[in-house]
């Protein structure tokens, strides 16, 4: 499956990567956005492009290869931006990019287990290394806190059914396949869209923590910009959006550069089904926020 950037002109408006200076995909994937920012800048610019796969930086290399020298890749999780970057002084990167889609290559490696198109094994860990697989998840979680966690991350209202069809499963629930199943057992479909898409999107963010995640990564974002410098922040759910937007909204230090979310034109969306749900916000560092912080 081809991957394609989502809102890549509309972000390269917001990052303005003419300007050169650092710049940061903190979510690197198959590195779509960040050959788009190296395209468009002058031979000064360097990028950092971090990705918590290994294999997906690995991807992001290959498509990267003819900017290798002024580019570095990390492998890490954005929630520590700023340990993965111990030498970086706060208020000096002109850009900060996160793109919270998962990209096409995570999806069609069958050990990750984040698509319901096969029956693989549930791992659904972005990073092989770290934390739980999602079948333990589902083993280890008590009923009522599994049907919390499809309510709250997959607004899905048979959440209830489906944590009990889940836990009441022989043989345990262990691949993507059963999972599958169960949901479209459980969950009416409405529309065009596979009952599975939800309670797999809610699991892998409790898999990954990945709003916590969030939450964590843009103060840091805030710090490391340069006064002037620019973040733009592309989300996929509505609780990943309304984090964005609160801490914009809230931050003293960064001007809000999209009142609204910028979201597909509809011949994008024709063009790039994935690209939907995406929201895009922008944001700039006030040039005043050096004094605020006292840096």
């Amino acid at each position: 499956m081809r991957h394609v950037p989502v809102l890549t002109r509309e972000v390269l408006e917001i990052l303005q990567p003419g300007r050169g200076g650092l710049f940061i995909d903190a979510t690197a994937g198959n590195g779509g956005h960040s050959r788009a920012i190296l395209e468009n800048s002058p031979a000064d610019l360097r990028l950092i492009a971090i990705d918590r796969n290994p294999a997906t930086l690995g991807v992001a290399a290959e498509h990267l290869e003819p900017f290798q020298n002024r580019v570095r890749l990390l492998q890490g999780d954005f929630r520590d931006l700023a340990a993965l970057l111990p030498g970086q002084t706060p208020g000096t990167v002109e850009a900060i990019l996160y793109d919270l889609g998962l990209s096409s290559f995570l999806l069609d490696q069958p050990d990750l287990g984040l698509s319901f198109q096969r029956d693989d094994p549930l791992d659904m860990r972005f990073d092989p290394g770290a934390g739980f697989p999602a079948y333990q998840l589902l083993a280890e979680t008590p009923e009522p806190e599994l049907a919390d966690l499809f309510y709250q991350l997959g607004e899905i209202r048979e959440s209830r059914r489906l944590a009990a069809r889940i836990k009441s499963a022989r043989p345990p629930v262990q691949t993507t396949g059963q999972l599958a199943a169960i949901a479209r057992s459980v969950i009416r479909r409405r529309g065009r869209i596979d009952p599975a898409t939800r309670v797999f999107q809610a699991l892998r963010i409790a898999v990954n923590d990945e709003l916590d995640a969030l939450r964590e990564t843009l103060p840091q974002a805030e710090k490391l910009l340069a006064p002037g410098g620019r973040l733009a922040v592309i989300s996929y759910h509505s609780l990943e959006d309304r984090i964005v937007k609160n801490f914009l909204r809230e931050s003293r230090e960064l001007e809000r550069l999209t009142r609204k979310p910028i979201q597909p034109s509809e011949a994008e969306r024709r063009e790039n089904p994935a690209s939907r749900s995406a929201k895009l916000r922008g944001a700039r560092k006030l040039p005043e926020a050096v004094f605020l912080t006292g840096k």
